[in-house]
């Protein structure tokens, strides 16, 4: 790869971290009133074990993502001598403030979900 090809590969990766955080919270907006169902009614045993296996895949999901533009801001930060790449971050500021922020935002998610999960968990064990 050139240096030319750095900004296409920021691009792919901020794609797939957009998209992952998008549809992860498509899935928690259409299914607060399904978790609003189970705290009103308890005995919904086989929902909640589909409510918690599908927390599961979506923190996989914001995981991924999140992990993957990571990897694309530490090389905008740090820039890579193997490969001849520069650090980006000194002309674009502005671009690395920001997309470090939604980065926090992203695994500020994915530690939610976390406790989220331990929580369906530990209720449909309590059942």
């Amino acid at each position: 790869m050139t240096i030319n090809e750095l900004p296409i590969l920021i691009r792919r990766k901020h794609r797939f971290f957009v998209i992952a955080n998008s549809i992860v919270c498509g899935y928690l907006v259409l299914f607060l009133p399904l978790s609003i169902f189970h705290v009103i009614k308890t005995s919904a045993k086989i929902s909640r074990l589909v409510l918690l296996v599908f927390d599961t895949v979506m923190l996989a999901l914001i995981t991924a993502g999140a992990s993957a533009a990571t990897a694309i801001v530490y090389l905008a930060h740090e820039g890579n001598s193997n490969a001849n790449w520069l650090a980006i971050c000194q002309r674009f500021n502005t671009f690395c403030q920001r997309i470090s922020g939604s980065l926090i935002g992203s695994f500020g998610a994915a530690i939610l979900l976390v406790f989220l999960i331990i929580i369906s968990a530990v209720s449909i064990y309590r059942l």
